[in-house]
C-alpha cells in the first residue's frame, strides 16, 4: 500500500510541478521542488480526490498545516494516516 500512495503522491506532484515524476526522488523536500502555495494547495485537492481523505490544511495559513507537507516522505505517512483513521 505505501508504494502506491508514495507513487501517487508523487505523480501528483509531478503534475504540478511539470516534471517527469522520475524525476522526484522519494526524500525529497516539497520546498527544493519549487511548489508555490498554489500548487500546493492543488496538489491537496488531488491527493484528496485520489484517496477520499480530508487532508487538515488551512488555505490562510500555508505555513502552519496540520499535514506535514515538508517531504514527498512525510506526505505519504500523512496520507497513510489519514486512509487509516477513516478505515477506522
Amino acid at each position: 500500500m505505501r508504494a502506491e500512495i508514495e507513487a501517487a503522491v508523487i505523480e501528483i506532484l509531478a503534475r504540478q510541478l511539470l516534471l517527469p515524476a522520475a524525476e522526484i526522488a522519494p526524500d525529497a523536500r516539497i520546498e527544493d521542488l519549487g511548489l508555490d502555495s498554489l500548487g500546493k494547495a492543488e496538489a491537496i485537492f488531488a491527493l484528496e480526490e485520489r484517496f477520499d481523505i480530508s487532508v487538515p490544511f488551512n488555505a490562510n495559513e500555508p505555513d502552519q498545516p496540520n499535514f506535514d507537507f515538508s517531504t514527498v516522505g512525510s506526505i505519504v505517512r500523512g496520507v497513510e494516516a489519514l486512509i487509516a483513521a477513516k478505515a477506522g
